[in-house]
């Protein structure tokens, strides 16, 4: 088994979950089986708990572990469902190793992080890669070079290669930023994290240099030179239209020509997949039609500045769609909090999409862009919560239950449309939050007179969750009278998965998030209707 580690350094954000990602596809359209791992240099033994403004989005796998974004990222770029061995996190590596201690697995010896932790570290590497039946796997280190936080990762991977120089190679992503004022770009900050780097005991193998803009020979020359590896090495990834474009960039530049050589990997094949992967970034770039999509948020603002990585997935999932579909998406960001206070923000919207969140915070604001879309008839898409705000929003005005809510909003409502499960109470009297909601792959059952049965073909569906409260079936038929059609229920029946309006030219909202298994080259359908009942507005 061979291991490929991608390291960051200068700022986050780079994209080392995208080169990582790359880099999975390329070796994987070679023949080759691989796995991409995530490492989280956080101390939380998940995802589930992080606040979406600091860490991005809550990517739930299969399983229903709760994993960091860039899981998402793997599982788009290869068109695979992940096991949770490829998510590691510096919580679930001191836990294991302290219950080893505690159990006496140690056999009395002083524990230490050399060599216990970082033997944890790779024994967990290797156990992704066993798991997966993997030929190479692709470990993304979290954070930046030089942090405290994930120094007990780096020191892994040193001695990984110390102990298997053969069958370890190390990528470094690294910036060069354009400094408007000089003029040009600076190769300084680059070469200070590869120096970084060294003084840990590595040396990369490749280092693959971001910049807003291409860098020029003479940069290039220049910091080939002083991070001391050939210039063929040096792999260029100047910003791009989008993130598709970066395995073909890769590509023109024999980057995984590269790594099989510097692994003595043995490629199986090629063009298993790309072929189909430059029709679809072709695709892509031939759109003309644009439609403008509302997208109502709360988890959207940090600080001055205004941040999507909350909705990563469904931001992915309508490029996939509109990819397909070949026409423009422009996202219409709409802050329900002022939304609620002003009502302003729906103006000149083709579609509205409520995504997931969590409490009571902006909550009014989403209920009148449900009011906005229902009334309008505009395209309307609620996943998890905004499909509770559109029973919420039914139940006030349509059915006139006054001041009906969800529990997690308003626990004394006097009309709790939605509910909090009652194994679910039981966990939140033991302050039990982390790992205890719905999550993963549920089957659901399909209402073969719904427009959802139209969208998926199917009797059945498998769709991920992540969520805490439920419909209501109290108030189930007297929201079935008023015209609210249940379109997809649990397989016993029990638990209402989505809801739609018949009268509508589209008005759907599900409890699962369809958005988590839309993939590139396999787009979502119910995505794909939506773009297409939004493009019918354009021509009102």
């Amino acid at each position: 088994m061979k291991y490929v580690f991608v390291s960051g350094g200068v700022i986050s954000g780079l994209g080392k979950g995208i080169v990582t990602a790359s880099t999975a596809l390329l070796l994987k359209d070679r023949g080759l089986k691989v796995t991409p791992v995530k490492i989280d240099m956080y101390l939380n033994v998940d995802a589930g708990t992080l606040r979406p403004q600091e860490h991005g989005e809550t990517f739930v796998l299969k399983s229903g572990l709760e994993t960091d974004q860039d899981m998402g990222n793997y599982e788009r770029f290869l068109g695979e469902d992940l096991p949770p061995e490829n998510y590691i996190t510096t919580g679930q590596i001191y836990q294991e190793v302290i219950r080893k201690e505690r159990a006496f697995e140690y056999e009395g010896n002083t524990v230490e992080a050399i060599p216990h932790v970082t033997s944890e570290i790779a024994r967990r590497i290797t156990q992704a890669g066993v798991k997966n039946n993997a030929d190479v796997v692709v470990i993304e280190l979290g954070g930046t070079v030089g942090e405290y936080q994930n120094g007990i990762f780096f020191e892994a991977a040193r001695i990984m290669k110390l102990k298997n120089p053969e069958s370890v190679l190390n990528i470094h992503v690294t910036y060069l930023p354009l400094i408007k004022s000089v003029g040009e770009l600076k190769s300084k900050p680059a070469q200070t994290s590869v120096h970084i780097l060294n003084s840990m005991g590595i040396q990369p193998d490749l280092i693959v240099a971001r910049s807003e803009v291409p860098v020029d020979s003479k940069r290039a020359d220049k910091l080939a030179l002083f991070c001391n590896i050939s210039p063929e090495d040096l792999i260029l990834d100047p910003d791009s239209e989008s993130i598709f474009d970066v395995p073909l960039s890769l590509e023109d530049q024999s980057f995984v020509e590269k790594i099989c050589f510097k692994l003595n990997l043995k490629p199986k094949n090629k063009n298993m997949i790309m072929p189909a992967w430059e029709k679809m970034v072709e695709k892509a770039k031939k759109k003309e039609k644009e439609i403008v999509i509302g997208m109502a948020v709360k988890y959207f603002k940090s600080g001055d500045y205004d941040l999507s990585d909350s909705y990563v997935s469904v931001v992915e999932a309508i490029k996939h769609a509109s990819n397909e579909l070949g026409v423009k998406v422009k996202i219409k960001w709409i802050d329900t909090e002022r939304l609620a206070v002003s009502g302003e923000g729906l103006e000149n919207i083709n579609g509205i999409i409520v995504p997931q969140g969590w409490g009571s915070r902006g909550v009014e604001g989403k209920i009148k862009a449900v009011q906005f879309a229902r009334e309008n008839k505009i395209p309307y898409l609620g996943l998890c919560f905004g499909m509770q705000m559109a029973v919420i929003e039914f139940a006030r005005n349509i059915c006139h239950l006054k001041n009906a809510n969800s529990e997690e909003v308003d626990p004394k409502t006097k009309y709790p449309v939605i509910h909090i499960m009652p194994d679910q109470k039981k966990y939140l009297e033991k302050h039990q939050y982390g790992g205890t909601i719905r999550l993963g792959s549920w089957q659901a059952k399909i209402n073969k007179n719904s427009n959802l049965y139209k969208i998926y073909g199917a009797n059945t569906v498998s769709e991920r969750h992540r969520h805490r409260y439920e419909f209501n079936n109290k108030y189930r038929k007297i929201l079935e009278k008023a015209g609210l059609k249940i379109s997809a229920t649990s397989l016993d029946g029990k638990l209402v998965e989505a809801i739609e309006l018949s009268d509508h030219p589209f008005f759907i909202g599900t409890q699962y998030h369809p958005e988590l298994q839309s993939r590139p080259l396999t787009p979502h359908p119910i995505f794909i209707e939506f773009l297409k009942a939004c493009s019918v507005q354009t021509n009102r």
